[in-house]
Order: C-alpha cells, then structure tokens, then sequence
C-alpha cells in the first residue's frame, strides 16, 4: 500500500528540492559538509561550511550527468617557524576530515554547465541555474467544415 501511495505522490507533486539530498553511508569514514540549500525560481543555491579550507583544497564535479559532488582532501598546512629548535608544544586544531557530499539534481530541470562556485571566508556557495520550463502545448481549436 505503502508503494502506491508513493507512486502517486510522485505522480501529483513535483520532485522537491529535499530529495536532492543523498543520504550518506554510516560506514563511510568520511566527514559530512553542513549545508543549507535554497530553491529560488532561477536557481538552486547551496551554502556549505568549509572552516579553514581553501579554494584549492575543494573539487566541484558533476557526475552521471545530474549528481553535484562537492569533495574536500582534507589537509591543513601547519605554520612553520623559521627558527631552529622551535616545536609546536600543543596542538589542539584538528586537521579538518575528507568531507564528501552528494546531491541528485531533478533531472532536465538544471543547467549542468552553468554551475558556479566560490568560497569566501569559510563559506563554499555553489549555485546551480535552473532551465527555463518547457513551454506549455497549446491547444487550437479548428472548426469543422
């Protein structure tokens, strides 16, 4: 019962941006990005913490044509001291994990090639345009001769 309930709700809402999310494995040793996802009528924008990543420490692919995956190596460079004999003393900032995050886009409704990233100030937005709706059929009626 439970299956057709699930048909047809598929049938008479459209595809939510909820089930963009793709649950993660709870063996997976890797960590998880917090992310905010907002649906705006050209787009869908993705807000995800990065504290102490860069640019360049984060890779943005799109994979199977419709899945974003946003993926981090996980590595921070410690300071080092100029000076001979110098050692850190403690060291209580963990390098952050290799953070991995899937997201199913709804398909034929998002511009793949036009996705756009930045990070800024720990921050990593990742905007996803939506394609225009296809224009409704419409109906003419012709007169009977």
């Amino acid at each position: 019962m439970s299956t057709v309930v699930d048909v047809v709700s598929q049938l008479l809402f459209p595809e939510s941006i909820e089930r963009l999310v793709i649950p993660s494995r709870s063996n997976e040793s890797r960590g998880s990005i917090p992310v905010d996802i907002l649906d705006s009528p050209k787009e869908y924008i993705f807000y995800m913490d990065v504290p102490g990543l860069s640019k360049s420490d984060i890779q943005v692919t799109v994979e199977d044509e419709n899945t974003l995956v946003i993926r981090s190596n996980g590595k921070r460079k410690r300071e080092e001291s100029e000076e001979d004999g110098c050692k850190y003393v403690r060291l209580e900032r963990k390098p952050p994990l290799k953070l991995m995050r899937k997201f199913k886009l709804p398909p034929d409704t998002c511009n793949v090639s036009a996705i756009t990233a930045k990070c800024e100030n720990g921050v990593l937005t990742v905007v996803v345009e939506k394609l225009p709706p296809p224009s409704k059929a419409k109906t003419v009626k012709v007169a009977i001769s």
